[in-house]
């Protein structure tokens, strides 16, 4: 009888050791509803289920959700088709307000584009967007298919930036809304811009008022179009050094007179370089009496792949051009052709040859 009593308290000391080595290091499992870590470290703006939707802020201030992978992107903003093809998502671009003719730089960089739909604008047609199915449209603040772009029931993005702190901002909520690789290339960007801004800005910013050159952007020719303040013009037209002849006149492409610019009298010119040549305007006689035209300060403005003075990724590139040609005393050591290429190769994953950059340079098409 000892024997069994024994043999008995044996087994089941020998089943208690076994179920505590079982539940050793594992957590309980918790209620339903409730995560097993005890970090509670997620936002309320994140989304459990990282393959769900996820909801940003875009730069109208308006919350959109959009899908956790975007495949598909329709970008009706000219400027941002740039910034998208810098990041890597050319391919992506099912639907675009670019066309090659227009933009050959552009389709040279980002050959993804040449499948795309080029439409928007006062080509918009919404029946042939919806056939492309876009997870997701670009637009930006201003434009007037807005409406009829949110009613496709497809998220549609407003972006706009008039200074380089909210151009960064586009950037990175670019990055973030196509994710992967997208993320990391917005952030070296916008650490490649804050960069030349820093040391452009330490020259620039010892430059007394009454010593700053006055600038005028033209943005068209006829009829005489003009960019004033509140606009990422006249900020890099400040950064560089200068003043913006044209500040009383706020936004974008706004139309003047002759007389108006004659009472600037602009000591430096400089053409957009979608605005017309600059040399007709300074053998125009009509400008003849401006300070600049008669110290042969008319500059034509670079375009690349976008316009380097309009809202694409090349303002990295536009801020140290127009530090040399308003201020060309104070960078001297700046080699505009060698930025160039070195942004091409390492932003646009493309080798331009010196033939090219001078192209560029003096807004030539390839």
């Amino acid at each position: 009888m000892k024997k069994v009593v024994s043999v008995l308290l044996a087994l089941m000391m020998a089943l208690s050791i076994a179920a505590c080595a079982s539940t050793a290091g594992t957590e309980p499992t918790p209620p339903s509803g409730q995560s097993a870590s005890p970090s509670g470290n997620a936002s309320p703006s994140q989304t459990p289920d990282s393959t769900g939707p996820r909801t940003i802020t875009d730069m109208a201030g308006k919350e959109v959700t959009i899908p956790a992978t975007v495949n598909k992107i329709a970008d009706a903003w000219f400027a941002h088709n740039e910034i998208a093809v810098m990041l890597g998502a050319d391919s992506k671009i099912v639907a675009t307000a670019m066309n090659e003719k227009t933009y050959p730089w552009l389709y040279l960089v980002g050959p993804g584009l040449s499948n795309a739909l080029s439409t928007f604008g006062t080509d918009f047609n919404l029946e042939e967007l919806v056939q492309k199915s876009p997870d997701i449209v670009f637009c930006s603040t201003s434009d007037k298919n807005i409406e009829k772009l949110q009613s496709m029931g497809i998220p549609v993005v407003q972006l706009m930036f008039t200074s380089f702190d909210e151009m960064r901002k586009c950037v990175t909520l670019t990055g973030d809304i196509l994710g992967g690789d997208a993320v990391a290339k917005a952030a070296a960007y916008n650490d490649y811009l804050s960069g030349k801004l820093e040391s452009i800005k330490a020259v620039t910013d010892k430059i007394a008022a009454a010593d700053r050159p006055k600038v005028l952007h033209v943005t068209s020719l006829s009829p005489l179009q003009v960019d004033g303040s509140d606009t990422i013009i006249d900020d890099w037209i400040n950064v560089a050094g200068g003043v913006n002849a044209a500040a009383s006149v706020k936004s974008n492409m706004q139309q003047v007179t002759m007389e108006q610019v004659i009472a600037w009298n602009p000591d430096v010119i400089i053409v957009g370089g979608n605005a017309g040549n600059s040399e007709t305007l300074a053998k125009d006689p009509n400008w003849a009496s401006i300070a600049a035209v008669q110290k042969g300060q008319v500059y034509q403005n670079p375009a690349g792949a976008f316009l380097w003075d309009r809202y694409g990724a090349e303002e990295a590139l536009q801020i140290q051009w127009a530090a040399k040609t308003i201020n060309p005393d104070l960078f001297k050591d700046l080699d505009i052709a060698s930025e160039a290429k070195s942004f091409y190769k390492t932003f646009l994953n493309y080798d331009l040859t010196d033939d090219q950059v001078q192209k560029i340079l003096t807004a030539q098409k390839p």
